[in-house]
This record gives C-alpha cells, sequence and structure tokens, in this order.
C-alpha cells in the first residue's frame, strides 16, 4: 500500500476557463494532482469533463488560466512518455483493424523511444509484462477487433503502460462494457494505483463507484464545485445537491474501502 506524496504536484490547473465560442464551458478550475493520487472526476452531463482533461493533455488550450505537468508549463512540457491517456470510446475503431494485440501494445513502446527504433528484448520483455498484468498476455496473438469491449480497454491499458507513465488519464474508459468486465476494469485500476504507485485521473459518470475507489474526488460542473475526499464529497452531495439534478449523486451511497 502506498501513501500520496502531497509535496510534489504531477499536474497543477491554475484558474483555468474555456469557451466554444461564446458558451462558456469552465470557469476558474483550480486544483493540484499529487504524485501517487487516484483522483474520481465527475459532474453533470455537459459539465466540461472531458474538455478539462483535454486541456490538461495539451489537446486544448484555455481561454485563460494555465496548466502544469511536473512542474513544468504545459507549452515548454516534452517528456510525454510520462503521461498515459486512455480516451473516451477508444475502443471505437474499425473491427476490422489488422493488428494483433501484441502490436498495439508495442505501439506503446514505439511511441515511447521513436518509430526508427529497433524492438529489443527489454521491448519485449516489457510488452509480455504490462500484458500480464492486464491479464490480457493469452490473448496476445488475437487481432485487437476480434475481442470484447472490457478486453479491449485492458488492451489500451497495456498499451499505456508500455510507455513506462508516472500518471495515466482515463475518460469514461467503462462505457459500454458489461458489470463483471466492469468491476474487473476497477480492480486492474486499483492495483495499478495501490500496488504500482501509479497516478490515475479518471472521468466517470459511475459517482457510486468511483467514490469506492478514488482516493479523491473533483466534481466539475462549469467550475469546481469540489475538490474533497469521497466521504465529504458523499456528505456533501447529500446535504448541498452537488452537481444539480441532471445526475444522481444527492443521495448518499455505501463506501467501502
Amino acid at each position: 500500500m502506498h501513501s500520496v506524496n502531497h509535496a510534489k504536484n504531477i499536474v497543477e490547473v491554475k484558474d483555468v476557463s474555456f469557451s466554444y465560442g461564446s458558451v462558456s464551458v469552465l470557469e476558474n478550475i483550480r486544483f493540484d494532482v499529487h504524485e501517487g493520487d487516484y483522483l474520481g472526476v465527475v459532474g453533470p452531463n455537459g459539465a466540461g469533463k472531458t474538455t478539462l482533461l483535454k486541456i490538461m493533455l495539451g489537446l486544448l488550450e484555455p481561454k485563460s488560466g494555465s496548466v502544469s505537468l511536473f512542474g513544468t508549463p504545459l507549452a515548454e512540457f516534452t517528456d510525454w512518455h510520462k503521461i498515459g491517456y486512455v480516451p473516451q470510446k477508444a475502443t471505437s475503431f474499425d473491427s476490422g483493424f489488422p493488428a494483433s494485440v501484441y502490436d498495439v501494445v508495442m505501439m506503446g513502446r514505439y511511441s515511447r523511444r521513436g518509430l526508427g527504433c529497433r524492438i529489443t528484448a527489454g521491448d519485449r520483455a516489457l510488452v509480455e509484462k504490462v500484458l500480464t498484468q492486464v491479464g490480457m498476455w493469452e490473448y496476445k496473438n488475437r487481432l485487437i477487433g476480434s475481442l470484447s469491449g472490457g478486453q479491449q480497454q485492458r488492451v489500451f491499458i497495456a498499451r499505456a503502460l508500455a510507455t513506462e507513465p508516472e500518471i495515466i488519464f482515463l475518460d469514461e474508459p467503462t462505457t459500454g462494457i458489461d458489470q463483471k468486465m466492469h468491476d474487473e476494469f476497477y480492480d486492474l485500476l486499483r492495483a495499478l494505483n495501490r500496488e504500482n504507485g501509479l497516478t490515475l485521473v479518471l472521468i466517470s459518470h459511475d459517482i457510486e463507484k468511483v467514490t469506492e475507489e478514488a482516493m479523491h474526488i473533483a466534481c466539475i460542473d462549469r467550475t469546481l464545485v469540489c475538490h474533497t475526499s469521497p466521504e465529504e464529497f458523499l456528505k456533501e452531495s447529500a446535504s448541498k445537491n452537488l452537481g444539480g439534478e441532471k445526475v444522481k449523486i444527492i443521495t448518499p451511497h455505501r463506501h467501502n474501502h
């Protein structure tokens, strides 16, 4: 079991605002993600969660405010191998795509070392390690398109792990997968965080599960409604109707660790 290093910020979001044209999406968002943290980002549909994630990854530029990664302003940041990203609907691609599970994960090594690099025994050993870690080594020769949604998501996590990241961002990774795979997926994330010390930022609409799993909760509804512990979030969501009436987060849920 590891502890969060509150003295080391991996992500610093400082007064970030964003709008699409005249429509304000985010206003003055400010929080830090510490080394070893597991942050669940929740809020109503259309609250700006995915937009915020894209800003943290440098995929969108904020209207105002700034983001730093590992103490470096985003515009100057170059150590992208430290960042893993499993995007929303990562599994929505051509099911006939002729790549094996092994090939997809090896792409993570190419992105870490450069496309022209020669694959080494070390690279192959790492791919085996991360596929074993996510429970998909036995599927290594299967075409990625032949797998279930939950299995594909595990492969995409393995691809992210193959870059040897220090933090992984996940955007609604359990959408469209069955309940058994859903629970196993959260078990995997917990192990990556608790046993490997990997920092996680997870966007999810699954409030109940996220409050059971994450170490901290950031509730976004255009502004930062709160950034607190799951216990405090549930207490406040019951008394203050956090997140509005668009999502059911107003009733307290069981919270087991």
